[in-house]
């Protein structure tokens, strides 16, 4: 099933219709707040960023996934951060939202979004991996939205140990 969004605003005086088609996620529904961009295309609020960003099927994904984290799973919003640049390998990335530790700012965990329509692979997979080689976090995400992926790094045992469910933020070790 999809969800039609229809944003409606004044733009130079006259009312502008647009509709945008996102599918439901496997995540609670939350409120987004909108407006329109420079370029006409919508915006959303980023709670984290503080600020509009361009709302694209990916975005869509991040910010249902980071209210998720705050509302659901009591992640603290303070100790999260979208978009965090980072250079592995000599080339700069950006890793879609990390969770950062009270004390240190030690990244705790990295979440690695997809647009709903793409599959989660043994890329998607690699290319979170390419992140934690830099960040060394202790938990890893991976969602389209759709479904979601966590695993805990062991670092002393050399072993990724894949969970049932996302960690509240209580529970992280």
């Amino acid at each position: 099933m999809r969800i039609k969004s229809v944003l409606r605003y004044e733009a130079n005086r006259r009312k502008v219709f647009l509709c945008m088609s996102f599918p439901n996620l496997n995540l609670p529904p939350i409120t987004l707040q909108t407006r329109p961009g420079a370029n006409g295309r919508p915006t959303v609020w980023d709670v984290l960023r503080r600020r509009y960003v361009t709302l694209t099927a990916e975005e869509w994904v991040r910010q249902h996934f980071v209210h998720y984290l705050i509302a659901e799973c009591g992640y603290p919003a303070g100790l999260l951060a979208n978009e965090i640049a980072l250079d592995v390998g000599g080339v700069r990335r950006r890793c879609d939202t990390v969770l950062f530790a009270r004390e240190g700012a030690r990244p705790r965990v990295i979440v690695e979004y997809k647009a709903p329509q793409v599959p989660i692979t043994q890329e998607v997979f690699n290319q979170i991996q390419s992140y934690n080689s830099v960040l060394k976090a202790d938990y890893l995400i991976v969602s389209n939205g759709l479904r979601h992926y966590c695993c805990r790094m062991d670092y002393e045992g050399d072993r990724v140990i894949f969970l049932r469910e996302i960690p509240r933020f209580e529970e992280l070790v």
